[in-house]
């Protein structure tokens, strides 16, 4: 059984994560109170790989989770996006008219504020601090009158009726999911995408020349995200996606942009899952 650490509660969108990557595989869930602790529940053996959101088509990046990418000496092994569906979560046998209270996460709340609005302006929505976790003591406390916005794994695990499903705002709403287990081997036919993380000299026109000579080579650059240094002003850390057919040619841009590039680092080369 593989020990899998995700940020937040049992039912979250982390854990369908996990599930839809690992399949059939056997899983022990190891719940984080936060990011750093998902990290950490790795070096001292709690989990044995983690799953951590990186991205949403709807709020961006989770810019923090670069950093901590980088600093935490593992390697990606693989992506998994999944479509952030949001549910009325209630406990069997009420109806809309009997609820006032709605818990969940703030970016849950951000997501489906305008059904509410439409919907059941009576009721109150509150931030907590999971979406999963509100189900959960929803239901451990047998609370009437509240509901939770969360997954329908959270209203599968928990025996909550799932009042109204997919009140999402914006449907095409999707997380993209890395996947860090130290345990997989990816055969290096199947790798087509690498997460790069990289300075470049202060100087005009650097980035503009990466950018070139990765074109050049046929590379997909699919994301690219900067981040301050600390301490040396207006110097960046820059990550990047980069998307290839040919793990030869991606070789070879690499050792083109090599010499341009500081404290550059592969923080990941996986199979991509789109």
């Amino acid at each position: 059984m593989r020990r899998i650490a995700i940020q937040g509660y049992k039912g979250c969108f982390h854990e369908q994560a996990a599930r839809l990557f690992y399949g059939d595989t056997p899983l022990d869930i190891v719940e984080c109170d936060t990011f750093e602790d998902l990290f950490r529940s790795m070096q001292e053996d709690r989990a044995d790989a983690a799953v951590m959101a990186i991205e949403n088509t709807v709020s961006g990046g989770l810019i923090h989770n670069f950093e901590l990418l980088r600093n935490a000496g593992v390697q990606v092994k693989g992506e998994v996006y999944i479509r952030i569906q949001q549910n009325l979560l209630v406990l069997p046998g009420q109806e809309l008219k009997d609820i006032k209270e709605v818990r969940t996460h703030y970016m849950a709340i951000n997501q489906t504020r305008p059904w509410f609005e439409h919907n059941a302006p009576w009721i109150r929505l509150t931030e907590s601090e999971d979406t999963a976790k509100s189900a959960a003591e929803i239901a451990s406390g047998g609370e009437r009158g509240v509901g939770a916005v969360a997954s329908a794994l959270a209203a599968q695990l928990y025996g909550m009726q799932i009042l109204a499903s997919g009140i999402e705002t914006y449907k095409q709403n999707f997380t993209r999911f890395l996947i860090m287990d130290p345990s997989l081997s990816v055969a290096r036919k199947e790798i087509d995408k690498a997460i790069l993380c990289f300075t470049l000299p202060h100087k005009p026109g650097s980035l503009a020349q990466i950018l070139t000579i990765l074109s050049f080579y046929d590379m997909n650059l699919t994301r690219i995200q900067s981040l301050p240094i600390p301490g040396r002003q207006w110097q960046y850390f820059f990550y990047a996606d980069i998307h290839f057919s040919d793990y030869r040619r991606y070789r070879q841009a690499l050792s083109a942009v090599r010499p341009l590039i500081e404290d550059f680092q592969i923080l990941g080369e996986y199979h991509s899952a789109l």
